[in-house]
C-alpha cells in the first residue's frame, strides 16, 4: 500500500493542467484525464463504488462511495485540475521530496488537499469504524477556470449534509470568501491598411478610453464600504487581445474582467453596474465566462465544531478563516450542502514558481479527516 506522500508524488508527475481558454500549451500535459484514471484505479482496489461523470469532451468527475453506519451523509471533495506552468523553476512535474517538502505543479493546490482526503477515507474502508457516516469522495475537473465539474456535481442530484472542500488552508477552516465573476468587453472598429489609418477605426484606441474608465470605477468601488469579514470589492482587467499585424488598424479588441463578489450581490448585478458606468462608450459586454457566488458561514455549525475539535487533537489548535480567493465550496452551498474548506498547504505557496507542499502537513490533515468522520457522528457533542 503506498504511503501518501508517494501517492501524491505520483500524482504530480501527472500533468493535469488547465489551459483556461489558452490555445498554445502543449496538449500532452492538458486536462485532468489522466489523474482522473489513477484516482479510479486507486479507490478500485478498495472495493468501494466508484463511478465517473461526464462533464466535457475527455473530463470526468470521479466518485466514490463508502457506506457507513451512521445516519448522515459528508461529501469530501477535492479538484484535480492545476494552473499552467508557465515560469517555474522547478520541474513542474517531478514530484521530488526534498527536506520534508513535495514540489511540483499541484503539490500544493490541490493534489496534497485530495491525497489527504483519500487518507481518511482509505482508512474508513479499511478499518470500518462503528457510526461512520455515509462518505463521498468526489475528484472533480474544471475548478481553476470555469466550475465545471462542481457545477456537475451538484447539478447530477447528489446530496449531502456536510462539505467539505480541499484547497491549502494550513489545517485551519475556511467558512467564508469572496464570490467571482468573469466576463469580456469587446470593442469593434474597422480594419484597413495602416498607411491610410483615416480610413479605418482602431478597436484598440476605443478600449483605451474604455480601460481608463475602468481604471477609476475599479478605484471607486473599492472604496465603497467593504464587508466586515471579507473586506472590499475588487475589479482587475487581466488580459487584452487585439489586431492582426503591426501594419493593420485593427476591427477587433478584447478585454478580460475579473470581479470578486461580497456578499449580497450577483454577477448580474456587478455586470451591470459596471455597464452603467461606462455609458456613452461604444463596447459590448459578452456572456459571462464564469459565475460563482460567495460562500457564506450559512449552516453546519455542529460539523464545524466537530472539524475544529479534530484539528486542535492533531495540532492542538485551529483559526477560523475568511478569505478573498473562491472555491468549489460555494457551489456546493448553492445547491444546500452547508460547506468549508480545509486542507494542507500555505495558499502562498499556490501557483508559485516552485510549488510545494509541507509532508508533515498533509499526514496531519488525513489525520484530521480521520478523526472528523469517527468520531463527529455518535450523537455526542464535540469535546
Amino acid at each position: 500500500m503506498l504511503s501518501l506522500s508517494q501517492l501524491l508524488s505520483d500524482l504530480v508527475r501527472l500533468p493535469s493542467v488547465n489551459p483556461m481558454g489558452r490555445t498554445d500549451l502543449p496538449p500532452e500535459i492538458l486536462f485532468e484525464s489522466r489523474v482522473i484514471d489513477r484516482w479510479e484505479a486507486e479507490l478500485r482496489t478498495l472495493g468501494v463504488q466508484v463511478r465517473r461523470q461526464p462533464v466535457a469532451p475527455g473530463r470526468d468527475n470521479l466518485i466514490a462511495t463508502f457506506e457507513g453506519g451512521g445516519s448522515s451523509t459528508i461529501l469530501l471533495e477535492a479538484h484535480t485540475d492545476t494552473v499552467p506552468v508557465d515560469g517555474m523553476t522547478i520541474d513542474p512535474f517531478g514530484g521530488v521530496i526534498e527536506g520534508g517538502r513535495l514540489y511540483g505543479r499541484g503539490a500544493c493546490d490541490v493534489k496534497g488537499g485530495g491525497v489527504a482526503m483519500y487518507g481518511a477515507y482509505r482508512r474508513l474502508v479499511l478499518e470500518k469504524p462503528a457510526n461512520a457516516p455515509r462518505v463521498i469522495l468526489a475528484f472533480t475537473v474544471d475548478e481553476e477556470h470555469t466550475f465545471l465539474g462542481a457545477q456537475a456535481l451538484v447539478k447530477s442530484g447528489l446530496k449531502a449534509d456536510f462539505a467539505i472542500v480541499a484547497e491549502p488552508t494550513s489545517l485551519n477552516i475556511v467558512r467564508s470568501h469572496k464570490g467571482v465573476v468573469r466576463w469580456q468587453i469587446e470593442t469593434t472598429g474597422r480594419a484597413c491598411h495602416s498607411s491610410k489609418p483615416q480610413d479605418g477605426i482602431n478597436a484598440v484606441y476605443r478600449m483605451g478610453g474604455i480601460l481608463t474608465a475602468i481604471e477609476r470605477y475599479a478605484a471607486e468601488l473599492q472604496a465603497r464600504t467593504p464587508d466586515a469579514n471579507l473586506g472590499a470589492r475588487t475589479l482587475v482587467v487581466g488580459t487584452i487581445r487585439g489586431g492582426v499585424s503591426p501594419n493593420t488598424v485593427p476591427d477587433r479588441c478584447i478585454i478580460d474582467i475579473d470581479r470578486r463578489l461580497l456578499p449580497g450581490e450577483s454577477a448580474t448585478e456587478a455586470i451591470d453596474d459596471l455597464n452603467r458606468y461606462l455609458q456613452g462608450f461604444e463596447f459590448a459586454a459578452l456572456p459571462p465566462k464564469l459565475a460563482c457566488p460567495p460562500l457564506l458561514p450559512n449552516g453546519g455549525d455542529d460539523c464545524v465544531a466537530r472539524l475544529g475539535a479534530a484539528i486542535d487533537r492533531v495540532r492542538g489548535r485551529h483559526e477560523v478563516w475568511n478569505v478573498p480567493y473562491g472555491t468549489d465550496a460555494s457551489t456546493i452551498q448553492e445547491a444546500g450542502i452547508p460547506a468549508v474548506v480545509f486542507g494542507p498547504g500555505d495558499i502562498a505557496q499556490a501557483h508559485t514558481k516552485d510549488e510545494w507542499i509541507d509532508l508533515a502537513e498533509l499526514e496531519a490533515a488525513a489525520e484530521v479527516l480521520f478523526g472528523f468522520l469517527t468520531s463527529s457522528f455518535t450523537g455526542q457533542p464535540p469535546p
